[in-house]
């Protein structure tokens, strides 16, 4: 017992040390220091609950007193201390997110959502919230789960998160498009925090899936993005949605195709035989996207995704077909018309680099006319907003501020 106690607590210590340290050139690691610091620091004071539980169990049982063990819990206190700073620093991410959208919408950007929409923001989180962190289920919120959208099979499946209150005016839709590096990813993996937060509060959203590599090549994906756009404002009137008020989001690969989407309404090549249905959206909230194919900054030039990307995603190579290469990065897409966005990435990202965001958001700020928000969350890993944390239900509220503001631009506008 007390050789399992000396070993989880250096377990917790290495994994502690790694969410918070950002991690970069850790090369064929990185899935795995990833997955390790994602869960230590986005459930920090949860390991520190149930660690603290074990301790003083093994005190109980009198087994404290060996060497071993009081080694042991002098490496847990130090990871305690880790823990800790980790959720403080969780804990500090409304100031973040709350000076991205001062910054970005303006001051008093509260001041332009109505009286009775305001009602539904948060300004805190509930400790039951994160302390289930898998619980997703929200009371007032129907799921129709299998819809078909297009003629892919399971990989042209939707589900609706369709609230039960009635809404004057329909409805507002987001679409979550999943991630996994565009090879991985269902549908009912992602996004839940965000999805039944706003379903219960006024938002119809609906979550695909769509083709995946090897099986298919870019741009089959984006296809699909846009299949699923057009097939929302033909049908989504049925479930009391509006089909004029769409924004997207998605994580990742999801952030690259949710951008992607966001900036190229209507572009014939990634809409065959439909080129006419309108796939323009309202406002985009892509989380840790990819937003450069060609990493034309030279960002990860050790750590590089052009393997992944010309055997499996676009399954050439980008002196073959630079074109594709160049279309499929949303940063080449980035132009005046882009909608509203809020562009969401954690300064500790192990598999996409926040410089990625910071250059993507430096290329909107000089064309884009419309609002554009930045949060950059320190200590954020790569998937944060999975599941229930400080950080993720820090950031669900700002994001629903941020929705909520431009939806209530666009229906002064119409």
């Amino acid at each position: 017992m007390t050789g399992l106690y000396f070993f989880l607590a250096v377990v917790s210590a290495v994994c502690t040390l790694m969410a918070i340290v950002q991690a970069r050139r850790v090369y064929w690691l990185a899935p795995i220091y990833f997955l390790l610091a994602w869960l230590a620091g986005e459930l920090a004071l949860i390991h520190v609950i149930w660690q603290v539980g074990l301790t003083a169990l093994l005190a109980h049982m009198e087994l404290l007193t060996s060497p071993l063990a009081q080694t042991g819990l002098g490496i847990f206190a130090l990871s305690w201390l880790g823990l800790i700073y980790l959720h403080v620093q969780a804990m500090d991410s409304p100031r973040v997110l709350g000076n991205a959208l001062r910054q970005g919408l303006g001051d008093n950007y509260r001041d332009d959502i109505p009286a009775d929409r305001r009602l539904v923001l948060e300004d805190g989180i509930r400790a039951g919230s994160w302390l289930k962190p898998f619980s997703m289920t929200r009371p007032g919120v129907r799921l129709h789960a299998n819809i078909s959208y297009a003629d892919a099979g399971k990989r042209n499946l939707l589900d609706i998160y369709q609230p039960e209150a009635p809404r004057e005016g329909g409805f507002p839709v987001l679409l979550q498009v999943h991630g996994g590096g565009w090879i991985i990813g269902e549908k009912e993996q992602q996004a839940k925090p965000l999805m039944y937060h706003l379903s219960e509060r006024g938002w119809l959203c609906v979550a695909i899936n769509y083709r995946l590599s090897p099986a298919a090549a870019f741009p089959a994906h984006i296809i699909d993005v846009k299949k699923a756009i057009a097939w929302i404002r033909e049908h989504i009137a049925d479930y009391g949605g509006n089909p004029d008020y769409i924004a997207i989001t998605g994580g990742s690969a999801g952030g690259h195709l949710s951008s992607l989407a966001s900036l190229t309404p209507n572009y014939a090549p990634f809409q065959p035989g439909f080129e006419e249905a309108d796939t323009t959206v309202q406002a985009a909230v892509p989380f840790y996207g990819v937003y450069d194919f060609l990493d034309r900054h030279d960002i990860r030039p050790e750590m590089s995704m052009d393997e992944l990307l010309a055997d499996k995603v676009l399954q050439c190579k980008a002196d073959e077909e630079p074109e594709l290469w160049e279309s499929g990065s949303p940063i080449s897409h980035v132009n005046d018309h882009a909608p509203p966005t809020f562009v969401v990435h954690g300064t500790h990202d192990t598999l996409v680099w926040v410089e990625e965001a910071r250059a993507f958001v430096s290329a909107l700020e000089k064309t884009s006319q419309q609002a554009l928000a930045y949060a950059e969350l320190p200590g954020g890993q790569h998937a944060f907003e999975v599941f229930h944390s400080v950080r993720t239900d820090h950031t669900v509220n700002a994001v629903t501020e941020f929705l909520e503001w431009a939806h209530a631009r666009w229906v002064r506008e119409q």
